[in-house]
């Protein structure tokens, strides 16, 4: 009866919808991240969003398209300075993360009064997310989870050899740059409920239980799902009944499952 009540609430279906998109978009861009060892990337767009984010606020639009757009810039940006330097992506990603945080603030410094919409996005609301937001977070996951799929054999190549990627005659810079955008947009989908603090948890959690289990490829990238879905909807509920922040009480219970699935691989 409890989660028959759980359910009769709009805005618990509607956070249930979107995290169980964003569960199986980022835990299955996460499974690439773990391959290239770009845990920082979702933590750094994460946080450069602050600004797309500060100009919507300032200018009076939706924050979230605007930080979509922000992300990609980045992500567009990072891969150009990439290609061009000797500098690697954490350094660069570092610099524009940076400066564009300090920017977001201070353009937060520009607006008045309390903005909610500002706290959502650090934190994370299960509170926050509106019709709107599910349609944007539904056609961007059906548009990357599709190319995702379709090129899932070049991602696996291009993530353990460059090199091997092109013998293979991999289109490796427009793939790479595919990726870069795919993780932006993603990370900043996920700052409606883990919050900008957070994000990146969900990106590194589930591949990371899952690695612990599997040992092909196919059954990693499906077991991430599996358990990604399962940390967010049980932390959902936990946020519910005990009246919890519904992002940390995620990622927290993705540390506890990890954890116990440690020691329980330990102990086998």
């Amino acid at each position: 009866m409890i989660l028959l009540e759980f359910l009769t609430l709009p805005f618990m279906i509607r956070a249930l919808i979107a995290g169980a998109f964003l569960g199986v978009l980022l835990s299955s861009l996460g499974v690439f991240v773990a391959l290239r060892r770009m845990t920082f990337f979702g933590e750094g767009i994460a946080h450069a969003s602050l600004a797309g984010i500060a100009i919507a606020l300032l200018l009076g639009f939706a924050p979230l398209p605007v930080a979509i757009l922000w992300a990609i810039l980045i992500a567009v940006l990072l891969f150009i300075v990439e290609r061009r330097t000797r500098l690697s992506s954490d350094t660069i990603l570092g610099i524009f993360f940076t400066s564009s945080m300090a920017l977001g603030v201070i353009l937060m410094n520009q607006t008045n009064g309390y903005q909610p919409e500002l706290i959502s996005f650090l934190f994370g609301s299960i509170l926050s997310v509106s019709v709107n937001d599910l349609w944007i977070i539904g056609v961007f996951t059906a548009v990357i989870m599709s190319w995702l799929l379709r090129f899932r054999g070049h991602l696996t190549f291009l993530s353990l050899s460059e090199e091997q990627a092109l013998v293979r005659g991999i289109p490796v810079g427009m793939q790479t740059l595919l990726l870069y955008i795919a993780l932006s947009v993603a990370t900043v989908l996920g700052v409606k409920i883990l919050g900008i603090v957070l994000i990146s948890a969900l990106l590194i959690l589930p591949p990371a239980i899952s690695r612990l289990y599997t040992k092909s490829f196919h059954s990693h990238l499906l077991w991430s799902i599996l358990f990604s879905e399962m940390i967010i909807f049980s932390g959902l509920l936990l946020s519910y009944f005990y009246d919890l922040p519904s992002g940390a009480t995620i990622v927290l219970l993705g540390a506890v499952v990890f954890f116990l699935s440690l020691l329980l691989k330990a102990r086998r």
